[in-house]
């Protein structure tokens, strides 16, 4: 691989061209909808709650959209998740240049009530318990199952490098690199607790600040949860050009589908 460049690497792996390019065009294609002249931060708003909804309902907490709009879910996770929608925005600017900074705040927000608050927004640094959420009847374990996670000492060289990813020049879109973050969060799990809402939000505001949906208007979370999400993970973990060219072609298929979440978002206002 590329030294210099392993993302434009991953960019034209078999199969990734052609799904990058179809995502592209669906997202042009929502920009132009006649509803976002007037009406883009609300349907932004309305994308991030739908987001929200769904990175949790991935760590197996799934809950009504209409229960979250009247404030009714306390769960910790589910509460998290909404604060991280809510402070993506708020990011944007930081993401290029201090990276660290902004992981170790979306953890901060999302954690709250899972971890001691002396733990909000630290990575793991010892031989720390990866957790998930409790087994209880009816409710899935919690986060997707991708085996024992990598040691603190071999996440943190690794997030090294997705740091570097972060802060040099490509020539790849910026799907793929947001693809990387994400799975690289997702399969590190640098902070024990809570790694898959933070991947998740970190994936959408890579998109955003990195050009592909710069309004925040995709709901790519709901593309995640409606595709075999730990499937396209274990597919990236295994490290192959086949598999790491799987999971950005999940990615796509999850933009694609995040698209036509805000499209009926859009449709919806339109109809009043």
């Amino acid at each position: 691989m590329n030294a210099s460049d392993p993302l434009a690497v991953i960019a034209q792996f078999p199969g990734v061209p052609e799904a990058v390019d179809e995502a592209r065009q669906a997202v042009d294609k929502l920009y132009r909808h006649r509803v976002l002249r007037r009406a883009s931060p609300a349907v932004s708003t309305e994308s991030s709650l739908r987001g929200a909804r769904a990175s949790a309902a991935i760590e197996g907490v799934d809950v009504p959209l209409d229960a979250l709009r009247r404030d009714e879910i306390h769960d910790p996770l589910v509460q998290g998740a909404l604060r991280v929608s809510a402070e993506i925005g708020r990011l944007g600017s930081t993401w290029r240049n201090a990276p660290r900074q902004v992981l170790a705040r979306l953890h901060s927000v999302a954690a709250v009530g899972l971890v001691p608050d002396a733990a909000l927004g630290r990575p793991r640094s010892g031989d720390e318990t990866v957790l998930g959420r409790p087994e209880t009847e009816g409710e899935a374990a919690g986060p997707p199952n991708l085996g024992a996670a990598p040691s603190a000492k071999e996440a943190a060289a690794r997030m090294e490098g997705l740091f570097g990813l972060l802060e040099q020049p490509t020539k790849a879109p910026a799907l793929v690199l947001a693809a990387v973050v994400h799975a690289e969060l997702a399969v590190l799990r640098p902070f024990g607790v809570a790694d898959g809402v933070v991947a998740r939000a970190a994936e959408r505001l890579t998109l955003v600040e990195y050009g592909l949906d710069p309004k925040s208007l995709v709901a790519v979370e709901v593309g995640h949860l409606e595709l075999p999400y730990a499937d396209g993970l274990r597919a990236y973990l295994s490290g192959t050009p086949e598999g790491v060219a799987r999971w950005v072609q999940q990615c796509a298929s999850a933009v694609t589908l995040g698209v036509r979440e805000a499209t009926a978002i859009c449709e919806a206002m339109q109809r009043g």
